[in-house]
């Protein structure tokens, strides 16, 4: 590096930290990106990765190659250890990294709002890992159940819980059952698969909280119309092993619990020396550099943002456009000019509820169905990097639409199919909920799993 220009180190290769690196381009900087993973990952394609509709590597793309024609952006590949704001150098596993400029873009991860044994038995859905995992199992679930003579036993093992109601929580939900009704109810001829369903937990009284009633309405009905058991004003108070407990006494048998509820700011800058709110998230001034620290700037999902009193969502709109906004500023503080106040410029959320079917809002306008399904592949299809990723993702896509079938239903050795016994002495249900009280109450004060999603629109951060 040529130790003449400014040394700008950005911390997480989400979007936010992309598009940071990118608007450094061919400026008189040193940039330098660490991410603890050599891929930047799409994730608002991941629950399709859990759903076997696209391969892994197709969501993903190498950071080298993304960087490859920014001349004075370099990667390392290391997990970030301490922040020495005195000193200005980064700790990382592999090396110290000394700054003019910083950039914390490091992202989220999921929040279980305190509800015990969530993080220990409930599977989530925030990384690579986490869908390839998820994937494997629920593979693994209709392959032990084919050859399990126990009735509830098999139901147990059919039964998938989703907690959140939110976009991821939708669709997933549709996806899930689209491949239970589709290519799954191919593949196991023997297999009565009225055993099988799908729930969808949702702690408020309406699905996509976030977006107008008429869209969640819309949502509603027709996951019901798919075979989608929902059920709303659901808040989880406790998940054990083969079963999940809901604070009104109701339990479900299950031994898959998905949590896709709630994220929070990445864990690890509680060692960085930053000023933090209580859900984790850094605090920020209007310009984002983090409150007492210039030069130091936070974006993304790690950073806690407000506009008219209200904190901007967690999605990845948001976090590109601070990406952006935070290499400006550097490049403005840098010339002695005054920095820009940030503001977030809404282009809308999506959500997609399986096959010709979604819900938009663009604007002021909110649609449904095929127009908003149409318009739902187009963005994500545009704003999946790489060439290759989008053929392969679009062939994935034509194939499962108009086949009805899912190429990449494989059980991966490298990821862990997770199996837990079914309890033992199954209460009496009513479709997959039952009306035993659960053994010890649930806890009191704890904020309910409600909905804080990663935006389904563009990729997060």
């Amino acid at each position: 590096m040529n130790d003449a220009r400014p040394r700008v180190v950005i911390v997480g290769a989400g979007f936010g930290g992309l598009w940071a690196a990118r608007a450094f381009a061919h400026r008189a900087f040193q940039v330098l990106l660490i991410d603890r993973n050599n891929y930047h990952t799409f994730l608002p394609l991941l629950y399709q990765v859990a759903a076997a509709e696209v391969e892994p590597e197709e969501i993903v793309y190498p950071v080298r190659s993304i960087l490859r024609p920014l001349r004075n952006v370099d990667f390392l590949l290391a997990d970030v250890r301490k922040i020495d704001h005195a000193a200005r150098t980064v700790e990382t596993t592999v090396t110290t990294v000394p700054y003019d400029y910083l950039i914390l873009a490091a992202g989220s991860v999921t929040h279980f709002f305190g509800v015990p044994g969530a993080a220990d038995h409930a599977f989530t859905l925030k990384t690579l890992d986490d869908g390839i995992r998820l994937r494997n199992h629920i593979l693994c679930c209709f392959e032990h159940a084919a050859e399990d003579p126990e009735a509830e036993s098999r139901r147990c093992r059919l039964t998938f819980a989703i907690v959140g109601g939110g976009p991821t929580g939708v669709e997933y939900a549709g996806a899930l059952a689209e491949l239970l009704r589709g290519p799954l109810r191919r593949d196991f001829p023997k297999l009565n698969l009225d055993d099988a369903c799908v729930l969808l937990l949702e702690a408020a009284d309406h699905l996509l909280p976030t977006l107008p009633a008429r869209l969640g309405g819309y949502a509603l009905q027709r996951l019901r119309n798919m075979g989608v058991e929902v059920r709303l004003k659901a808040v989880v108070g406790r998940v054990d092993p083969g079963e999940v407990h809901l604070q009104d006494g109701a339990s479900i048998t299950t031994q898959t619990a998905i949590w896709t509820a709630g994220v929070r700011g990445e864990p690890a800058a509680a060692g960085w020396g930053l000023p933090r709110d209580p859900s984790g998230r850094v605090r920020i001034e209007p310009t984002l550099e983090v409150e007492g620290l210039p030069g130091v700037y936070g974006i993304g999902d790690l950073a806690r943002s407000e506009e008219k009193g209200k904190p901007l969502p967690m999605i990845a709109p948001v976090a590109i456009q601070q990406g952006v906004t935070a290499a400006e500023n550097i490049q403005r503080r840098h010339a002695g000019k005054p920095l820009r106040v940030f503001h977030y410029h809404d282009r809308g959320m999506m959500a997609t509820i399986g096959r010709n079917a979604a819900v938009a809002q663009v604007g002021g306008f909110a649609f449904t169905g095929f127009p908003a399904w149409l318009a739902w592949l187009g963005v994500h299809l545009v704003k999946l990097i790489g060439f290759r990723n989008r053929l392969f993702v679009l062939i994935n896509w034509a194939w499962d639409y108009f086949l009805f079938e899912r190429m990449v239903r494989l059980i991966l050795p490298a990821a862990s199919c997770r199996e837990s016994s079914p309890p033992h002495g199954h209460p009496k249900t009513i479709g997959r909920i039952s009306a035993r009280t659960p053994q010890r109450p649930a806890p009191q004060g704890e904020e309910p799993p409600g909905y804080v999603r990663k935006g389904p629109v563009e990729p997060t951060a």
